[in-house]
């Protein structure tokens, strides 16, 4: 379907589709910035483009889809819209499973200690992607297949050899899947549960929250390799331990013990391996019970907040207070609180 050269304020009406439960893609070709796509009753992700298109890609059953509306005119003009089958991802090198608003995504490369090579990269950005996109899902887990590796680092094999425009391109491929989850607006909790080294530190370090085995062990041992971290190692490290710490382990490169990485705040928790995913579970449930937006206005205020001056960060803070207080969630989790109940939130 097509619906070429109108303006925005002109697409309305429904637009049903023949799929069943397929992975929907629209893509819009744009000239300005900001709008919305109304799918299934609810408000999506609002997109930011410059002179060329975006895609949103959700699973869900395409028969819910009933029309396509835009919030804004902010656009001049759209240049088309269409629905198209896009096939759901099978995974080579991960799980993803989904139960109860909580997505489980686990690591699945034991033979290489879950080492994370391009596709293992590709297939991450792909599945968050998915998580973001899909409102039944409120809080993910991430965590390696086996009780030895979490990621063990960066697939050597990957970098090893090749040209430094290539290295750099896997670099970047890395930082950008990275961001993606620290920006993913819903909380992720790693569950390490092995070996955290490189690459596999520094995707937990994007994690929300990270909780970790006793037996686990950290580490940033690229100086042993003659590279420096790639996936944003040495920005993120000293934002959570110091500068001192942060160049202790980059420079030494040693690994240091879960008990250590504790006391440093690299996790908030540990547990035996035995009961490490049942705890993940459990705190993944408590935020699934959450209001959505003021979790997601948590993470934001301190994510972004974090790199502001503090008359900046306050001011952030205000305004994101402000916007809360006009939400559905907001109306009932003070009703609630006064009629004494458990609130139910609905991310409005």
């Amino acid at each position: 379907m097509a619906l070429n050269a109108l303006p925005f304020h002109d697409i309305r009406g429904p637009i049903h589709s023949s799929l069943r439960n397929d992975c929907v893609r629209v893509r819009i070709f744009c000239m300005r910035k900001a709008y919305r796509v109304y799918l299934d009753a609810r408000w999506s992700e609002s997109f930011s483009v410059d002179y060329g298109d975006i895609h949103l890609t959700r699973l869900i059953d395409t028969t819910a889809i009933t029309r396509v509306a835009m919030l804004r005119q902010t656009c001049a003009r759209i240049g088309g819209l269409f629905f198209k089958r896009a096939p759901v991802m099978s995974y080579a090198n991960l799980i993803v499973s989904t139960a109860a608003k909580v997505a489980t995504v686990t690591i699945n490369r034991p033979d290489k200690l879950n080492a994370l090579n391009r596709a293992t990269i590709e297939e991450l950005a792909h599945a968050f992607a998915a998580i973001k996109a899909d409102p039944n899902i409120r809080a993910a887990i991430l965590t390696g297949s086996g009780a030895k590796s979490f990621v063990a680092g960066a697939d050597i094999t990957e970098f090893a050899g090749v040209e430094p425009a290539a290295a750099r391109d896997f670099s970047l491929a890395g930082q950008r899947a990275f961001r993606q989850i620290e920006l993913l607006g819903k909380p992720v909790i790693a569950a390490v549960n092995g070996f955290c080294f490189g690459g596999g530190m520094e995707l937990a370090m994007v994690c929300t929250l990270r909780i970790a085995a006793d037996s686990a062990k950290f580490g940033q041992p690229e100086v042993n390799l003659g590279i420096i971290p790639g996936f944003g190692g040495t920005q993120r490290l000293p934002r959570l331990v110091g500068r001192s710490a942060a160049l202790e382990l980059c420079l030494t490169g040693k690994p240091i013990s879960a008990e250590r990485a504790y006391q440093l705040g690299i996790v908030s928790s540990l547990y035996s391996i035995g009961d490490l995913i049942g705890e993940a579970e459990k705190l993944a449930a408590q935020f699934a019970q959450a209001a959505p937006l003021a979790l997601r206005g948590v993470m934001d205020a301190i994510i972004y907040g974090e790199d502001m001056p503090l008359d900046q960060g306050l001011d952030y803070e205000s305004q994101t207070f402000g916007l809360l207080s006009s939400t559905a969630d907001m109306r009932e989790g003070t009703g609630a609180f006064l009629e004494k109940r458990k609130p139910e939130f609905v991310g409005r």
